[in-house]
């Protein structure tokens, strides 16, 4: 039965007489969690009654809700129906899960103000679907504006090149955007338990929709799930906010495209403008973005099976497929079904047409291409010039090659009711779909459905019971359903030969060929529906958000630059008056410094050591109960150079291959490794990559060799990087030695050597000689820093000392990141105000200490509530 608010419905269905039975579930309407939405950005938001034991909700959030909506002019009142043609309508009975599903988006109508809170109400006690009210001003510059001038054509690899063909950006218009997007995210928080339920976004309608809701509520769960092409990075650039929009995405716990070539350009945008690398993590793609892994999905969204099926064995689509076999008897017919707008290709599909005749007379009389167009989604000078010139073109070959009674082309222009496409669907010989850029585009799934047929309608066409099942498919390579129907006719619809050639080929194949093609494509069509897409996802959004609970979260930075630094419970900033009281309670200390990114800024044109580094040092290393150690990948000439004024300083080069004592005292090489034959392999292949990527260079150690790419472009050095890791990795599978990829950088390096190991070793020996330190202090930026932290929490003193026994440790990573070190500090500038502070106290008499631990700088823990 139809779902109502009112009896005059009729009206609402637009031609489509299929409806299907809704299951009745119950919505919790649940709120705002008190304290933790943000007011600035949010709002407060409206406040239902709550239950004491919540029920999870799915909440699906797109532009239009799936609902038509009429108002009755004579009683005043709203009459509203489910749009069974919206994906969302169709989504909501493919999820199984346990949980509800409730709707946000707006309604096409406008609804009077006075008006908008029974409507609310109305909407989600019988809808489940809780509408969003644009101001009209908004709602024009927000989707007419910079949805359909800006996002869409450019997604669609249109660029505003002249003011005649496209919009140049109107930062007006992005405002508006982003305004819509916040009025979207008070009225999620208005519906949904945070804590509890998950949000699936749809659509680049609502792309910085997620940055609203992570500032909402830190831990939210949301999907979003992009329906359209993702261009290029070189198209994307193009746009002025593309930080912005990448950002705010970024916010999401898993984020979906239909195919990889989406997902593998929304992934080179991030690696070339965020700097962010990906990588595959148990099967799954993985962004790790400050603590946070955002979950990549590649999955074609599917048909509703049951409700397209049921609509085959419908009366109505029986009773015109039997009009249609009668009026296209000894035809064969070709159908084309596609929106009104500039990418869909219709114009080059006639012009292949017409080639075909005239390369092909004996189909005169014959061949009949239906083309059916939908009604635009958007209107504009584009639109009505793409219109007319179908026409024009349309004219044009039926005056050439029509006679009495045929026509070669026949344009349906006026809305279709789902039944009549049913029975085109079913009596087409082929179908031609050839858009020249275009999201999924489900029409081939359902033409595959329709041509599996039935009963019934075999009957109807006059098919013999029993008879295998055909279809033929020409579809363009730029659609989202290309890569799924292996079995179809692949073109380029610029290529008008080509796709001449390609229907030429599909109406004259064998029975058995389109036999086998449409039983590959319906066995897929059949098992990837809409069911599979919507569980799928679902099942992945659960698995993306399931250590949530498990990690701190930090709200940093302002506007769309928002994002989530999520982090261990234990990982904290260090204050400054801590570790100094605790320096000067010790009697034995070991410090262990990294060089590049903690003592001097990795962007530091100058690498060599300030005299406030040296000075610092020497302050520290001054204090007999002190053993300082700068532990660096830098060899030994550079280091032994630039810190030969620190005399009691002790020097671990190249990770602790090379190990000096003091300024006095001679290097120590590692006995682990004597054998560097691998060299001569490693440098052949590296002077290759770098001759091939410009900017990169290749640095010889002594003991190991290391490809930069710090200066090549972003996303062409990362692929580089990882070629020459895989290379590197298959020609020295043999030799005693790893192959790393670090913070740009590819390293070869004798197995056994680690700063790790250097930590180790330099206790061992403090131990050895009676000089077991009470305190440590270890503070590294970079990945190579992580095995020191890992050596002294785990190896070193991980639980196998008593609690008395057991020294105070400082493992401190420089830049707020996931890492295994417990504190952080911000900056080099921290690391200099930390050395400050423990060389001062090393300096102070005892009878001082609480005098100046008053005084001693503190650097003040971060706040959970942003920053």
């Amino acid at each position: 039965m139809v779902a109502t608010s009112c009896t005059n419905l009729l009206a609402l269905v637009s031609g489509d007489i299929l409806n299907f039975p809704q299951t009745s579930r119950t919505l919790l309407r649940t709120n705002t969690v008190p304290g933790v939405i943000s007011d600035i950005d949010i709002g407060d938001g409206g406040s239902h009654a709550s239950s004491s034991e919540p029920r999870q909700k799915i909440i699906i959030v797109a532009n239009f809700l799936p609902l038509n909506a009429q108002k009755d002019k004579d009683s005043g009142r709203w009459c509203f129906a489910y749009d069974e043609d919206s994906i969302l309508w169709q989504l909501k009975d493919a999820i199984s899960f346990d949980a509800d599903v409730v709707f946000v988006g707006s309604l096409k109508v406008d609804v009077h103000e006075s008006e908008q809170e029974k409507v609310s109400q109305e909407l989600l006690d019988e809808f489940k679907c809780w509408p969003t009210f644009l101001p009209s001003l908004v709602q024009n510059r927000f989707y007419d504006g910079f949805c359909k001038q800006h996002l869409w054509p450019l997604f669609h690899y249109m660029l505003p090149m002249f003011p005649d063909h496209g919009n140049r950006f109107d930062r007006v218009l992005w405002q508006a955007y982003v305004s819509a997007n916040r009025i979207f995210a008070k009225r999620v928080f208005e519906v949904m338990n945070p804590e509890v339920d998950y949000v699936w976004v749809h659509d680049y309608h609502l792309m910085v929709l997620p940055t609203f809701l992570r500032k909402g509520y830190s831990k939210i769960k949301i999907g979003f799930f992009l329906h359209s092409p993702f261009p290029s990075s070189e198209i994307y650039w193009t746009l002025p906010v593309r930080d912005e929009i990448l950002k705010a995405l970024l916010n999401a716990d898993l984020i979906g495209f239909h195919t990889f070539d989406y997902a593998r350009h929304f992934l080179s945008c991030c690696s070339r403008m965020l700097g962010l690398e990906y990588e595959s993590k148990k099967g799954y793609i993985g962004l790790d973005y400050f603590g946070r892994t955002i979950y990549i999905k590649i999955l074609p969204v599917g048909i509703h099976m049951s409700r397209l099926q049921s609509a085959v064995n419908h009366p109505s689509s029986i009773v015109k497929a039997q009009e249609l076999c009668e009026q296209f008897k000894g035809k064969q017919l070709i159908l084309g079904v596609d929106d009104m707008d500039i990418f869909k290709g219709v114009s080059l599909k006639l012009l292949a047409i017409e080639l075909l005749l005239e390369q092909n007379p004996e189909l005169l009389g014959e061949l009949v291409l239906v083309q059916i167009v939908n009604p635009p989604r958007s209107s504009g000078k584009d639109v009505e010039e793409a219109k007319k010139e179908i026409h024009t073109i349309a004219s044009r070959i039926n005056e050439r090659f029509s006679w009495l009674n045929y026509e070669p082309v026949i344009i349906i222009d006026h809305p279709v009711p789902f039944y009549e496409k049913i029975a085109y669907y079913s009596l087409a010989e082929c179908c031609i779909v050839n858009a020249v850029r275009d999201g999924m585009n489900l029409i081939p799934y359902e033409y595959i459905v329709c041509r599996q047929g039935n009963t019934q309608m075999d009957q109807a066409l006059g098919i013999i019971p029993g008879l295998p099942r055909t279809s033929a498919l020409v579809v363009s390579e730029f659609i989202g359903c290309s890569p799924s129907l292996s079995g179809a006719l692949r073109v380029n619809p610029w290529d008008i030969s080509a796709v001449a050639d390609a229907i030429n080929l599909a109406i004259n194949m064998s029975i058995i060929e389109k036999q086998l093609r449409h039983e590959k494509h319906y066995r897929y069509v059949s098992s990837h529906d809409m069911g599979y897409w919507a569980r799928s996802f679902v099942q992945d959004l659960v698995r993306s958000c399931q250590d949530h609970l498990s990690k701190r979260c930090w709200g940093i930075g302002f506007g769309l630059s928002f994002r989530i630094l999520a982090l261990s419970p234990s990982f904290r900033k260090l204050s400054i008056g801590h570790i100094v009281s605790a320096y000067k309670r010790s009697n034995q200390r070991a410090i262990f410094l990294d060089y590049d990114g903690t003592l001097v800024s990795q962007t530091s044109i100058f690498r060599s050591p300030s005299p406030e580094v040296i000075s610092l040092l020497n302050n520290l290393c001054s204090d007999p109960k002190n053993t300082v150690f700068i532990v660096s990948g830098r060899g030994r000439a550079s280091l032994g150079e630039w810190l030969n004024q620190c005399e009691n300083l002790g020097i671990a080069a190249e990770h602790g291959y090379f190990i000096r004592w003091g300024g006095q005292s001679s290097w120590e090489g590692n006995h682990i490794a004597t054998d560097f034959d691998w060299k001569s392999i490693v440098e052949p292949v590296m002077r290759s990559y770098t001759e091939a990527t410009d900017g990169s260079q290749m640095e010889i150690k002594e003991s190991a060799m290391v490809w930069h790419h710090r200066d090549a472009d972003l996303d062409f050095g990362s692929w580089q990087a990882k070629a020459l890791l895989d290379h590197l990795e298959n020609v020295l599978s043999n030799d005693p030695v790893v192959v790393k990829k670090g913070q740009y950088i590819v390293e070869v390096k004798p197995q056994g050597i680690s700063k790790g190991l250097v930590v180790e070793e330099v206790l061992s020996r403090l131990t050895e000689t009676g000089k077991s330190p009470d305190f440590i202090l270890c503070i590294g930026d970079d990945r190579s820093d992580e095995d020191m932290f890992e050596s002294i929490l785990t190896k070193v003193y991980g639980g196998g000392s008593s609690p008395s026994s057991a020294p105070e440790i400082f493992a401190c990573t420089v830049g707020q990141k996931p890492s295994k070190a417990r504190y952080y500090l911000d900056d080099t500038a921290e690391v200099m105000m930390l050395l400050k502070s423990l060389g001062t106290a090393s300096r102070l008499k005892p009878a001082c200490d609480d005098e100046e631990e008053g005084h001693s700088e503190t650097v003040e823990a971060g706040s959970e509530t942003g920053a």
